[in-house]
This record gives C-alpha cells, sequence and structure tokens, in this order.
C-alpha cells in the first residue's frame, strides 16, 4: 500500500487518491498528465507527483525534475510541472531559465536551487520510494488509493478505478 506523506506535491481535495511517479520528457507520462487533468475536472480526488526521471533514455529528464523542485522552493511547483509537460520537447538549460521567468520565479535563486542538494535528496527521495514499492518500472506509473494501477490510464478508466 502506497502512503503519501507531507512532503510530497499533492493537489486538490477529494478523498480519492491518484500518485503518479512520472518523468518530465516521458511522452507517456505527458499523455498520462493530459488525462489526470481530465479525471480531475470530472471528479473531487487529490493528485500527487512523484518524480522518476528515466536518464538512461530521457537526457533532460533530471533536470526537468530539478526545475519542478526549486520552483517548489520558491512555491510554485505546479506552476512550473505544467509547463513542463507543456514544454515538452524543450528542456535544454536555458529553456528551463525561460519557464522559471514564465512562472514568476526569481531567476538567481532558481539557478542555485536548481542544482543543490537539497532537490537533488528530494528527487532521489521519490526516485527510492517507487524503487521500494516493487512497482515501478518505469513510466508512468499509476497508483489509485493506494495500489498499483495496472489498466489504461485515460481518464474514464481513471474515474472507474477511483470508483472501485
Amino acid at each position: 500500500m502506497l502512503e503519501v506523506d507531507q512532503l510530497d506535491h499533492l493537489r486538490g481535495s477529494g478523498q480519492p487518491l491518484i500518485v503518479e511517479y512520472g518523468d518530465y520528457e516521458c511522452p507517456y507520462s505527458r499523455a498520462a498528465y493530459r488525462e489526470i487533468e481530465q479525471a480531475e475536472k470530472a471528479a473531487p480526488l487529490r493528485f500527487v507527483f512523484r518524480h522518476f526521471p528515466l536518464q538512461e533514455i530521457h537526457p533532460h529528464a533530471l533536470a526537468a525534475s530539478a526545475a519542478a523542485e526549486a520552483a517548489a522552493l520558491q512555491g510554485r511547483f505546479w506552476e512550473m510541472h505544467d509547463r513542463l509537460f507543456h514544454g515538452q520537447k524543450a528542456l535544454e538549460d536555458h529553456d528551463l531559465l525561460a519557464y522559471a521567468g514564465e512562472v514568476g520565479l526569481d531567476i538567481g535563486r532558481f539557478q542555485d536551487d536548481s542544482g543543490g542538494q537539497a532537490v537533488l535528496a528530494r528527487i532521489r527521495r521519490d526516485v527510492e520510494s517507487g524503487i521500494a514499492s516493487g512497482e515501478v518500472r518505469g513510466t508512468p506509473a499509476l497508483f489509485v488509493n493506494g495500489q498499483v494501477h495496472r489498466g489504461s490510464y485515460d481518464a474514464a478508466a481513471l474515474l472507474e478505478a477511483i470508483a472501485s
């Protein structure tokens, strides 16, 4: 059973819970992102995103996760999260800096934080929790109400899983 804690990035206030282990450079994570957004519009639910950058196949994934965590330190995780998925094909360092400006971050602080130990430790914590679950082997990996979700991740399937 997957547990959520106070360190998780959580949005929403419904009782059902979806946890995604995702990679900002993974096209399947982006597809899940879009479907989860649709599910959130259709029903009150809580959503947690955890980092699982697949660095072997996505060379920009770790930097994108670091950008999201650096934004979190300025209270803008979800804004950066959304921006990263919308700009998934542009994740070079200069793109990440531009996104930081777009979401209203202090750029100097963002640059310092994105390479800092606190940010990297936070990402490592997510990766390690995914590995420890025994269920996260790639992205996206979804859990619904604490249980691994092996079905489709389209909005209808997620809403059905939440209801069951």
